[in-house]
């Protein structure tokens, strides 16, 4: 319907425009017709009302579903963190750093808690250990890369005369 190419060994690669690959712009031109050609029986495309591609999430739009919900995962880690009187800071670079590897797994944003449980499943466990009380403990993009320790990314305390 959009353009006729060939299928096979011999057809052209997927085009990429704008580091997106042109299968995103196809897909936001299907309509009912084309769902019924493709092999999808009439009486069930009628119970669908409207037909929507979902486009894959952006890494800033990765960072905003990290920080910005009310429950936000950055949040919850920051309060298992203050149930043993600590505090847990993210750098900018960090949360970067963690949707650019979610953005790898290609499952959506379903794919930020993966990354953050891998993250940071050690560290919970190894946290009640640590004499965290009041303790600062600051996540950057060198500690993720390096595999974060609770000793690595704690903030050193400056002692007053």
């Amino acid at each position: 319907r959009i353009g006729r190419r060939r299928i096979g060994f011999a057809a052209e690669t997927v085009r990429m425009v704008d580091g997106r690959d042109d299968t995103e712009e196809v897909l936001a031109q299907v309509t009912p017709e084309d769902v019924i050609e493709f092999g999808m029986i009439p009486e069930f495309v009628g119970r669908l009302p409207v037909i929507t591609p979902l486009m894959p999430l952006t890494e800033d739009a990765m960072v905003r579903v990290l920080t910005e919900p009310k429950n936000a995962l950055i949040r919850q880690y920051e309060y298992m963190f203050s149930l043993e009187g600590a505090k847990l800071t993210f750098s900018d670079d960090a949360l970067r750093e963690i949707a650019r590897r979610a953005l790898v797994r290609k499952t959506g944003a379903r794919g930020l808690r993966a990354v953050m449980e891998e993250l940071m499943l050690d560290m919970l466990y190894d946290l009640p250990e640590a004499n965290a009380d009041g303790a600062e403990f600051v996540l950057t993009h060198d500690a993720i890369k390096a595999g974060p320790r609770l000793d690595a990314i704690r903030v050193k305390r400056k002692e007053s005369a």
